[in-house]
């Protein structure tokens, strides 16, 4: 009979585990599982849900056992016009093609997202706990952005931002705006915002009927883009990496070590 602290263990789906050991999204974990390529305890398995305790057993991909990848957290200087996807059904660059220079990269993921249009800092790590973290509207860092727009705003408009305007049902509001500089046409706007929803700056400033002309995220939290060239990207430090998670960073070391 199975023991009733084995039975109540925590259990997450085979498709899961092996994406948060880094190896891969979790998406094509499950195309690996659908493909015959991953065994339990020696058992091919099929099913991308296969119940895994926390007490894991073997589980191989390709007859190898599965290991805990290295953490690794670089930041890109996306380019306008690249989509921040693995792969587009449409045929357009994606921001993958900033990093096919890594021939030793490791699998990363896309840490939140620019769309096309936009461009700057963005992250990339394969550590899901430290991007649930950073992404977080809760706890996540600040992220700031500098945008160029139509018009020569008023202090009316940059009040409205920061009190909120009402786009498709939702209120968005930035945290702080602040007109950079000026000239006869269209200005520059330093805006921040501590939640992160789909087009959140484009959508408050199209309330306004104002339209954006460029788009930049220039810092994470403390991580500034820099002087770091269009296109190209760097690793993290420690340290870089470590500041832009929890705020009580106790317990996001309690999380990495808690979990699978």
């Amino acid at each position: 009979m199975e023991s009733k602290s084995s039975s109540s263990a925590p259990r997450h789906g085979l498709a899961r585990v092996l994406s948060k050991q880094g190896l891969c999204s979790r998406t094509e974990a499950a195309r690996w599982i659908a493909a015959g390529r991953v065994a339990v305890e020696g058992r091919v398995i099929r099913d991308p849900e296969f119940p895994i305790a926390k007490d894991r057993p073997r589980i191989t991909v390709d007859g190898k056992p599965i290991g805990v990848s290295q953490r690794c957290y670089l930041m890109l200087n996306k380019p306008r016009g690249v989509v921040t996807t693995v792969s587009d059904e449409h045929g357009r660059d994606t921001v993958y093609r900033c990093l096919e220079g890594g021939a030793a990269l490791p699998w990363l993921a896309p840490v939140g997202r620019l769309d096309k249009a936009s461009e700057g800092l963005l992250l990339f790590s394969n550590d899901p706990e430290w991007a649930a973290h950073v992404t977080d509207p809760d706890t996540g860092p600040d992220k700031t952005y500098h945008v160029q727009i139509n018009c020569i705003p008023d202090a009316s408009s940059l009040a409205a931002m920061v009190s909120g305007m009402v786009s498709e049902g939702q209120t968005l509001a930035a945290k702080s705006v602040r007109l950079l500089r000026q000239g006869e046409k269209n200005a520059w706007l330093e805006i921040v915002l501590d939640e992160g929803r789909n087009r959140q700056i484009r959508r408050l400033l199209s309330a306004l009927d104002i339209g954006v002309l460029r788009l930049l995220r220039t810092a994470i939290g403390g991580l500034e883009l820099g002087d770091l060239p269009k296109g190209q990207w760097r690793w993290l430090s420690a340290s870089e990496a470590e500041s832009l998670v929890l705020r009580d960073r106790s317990e996001y070391r309690q999380s990495q070590s808690s979990d699978f």
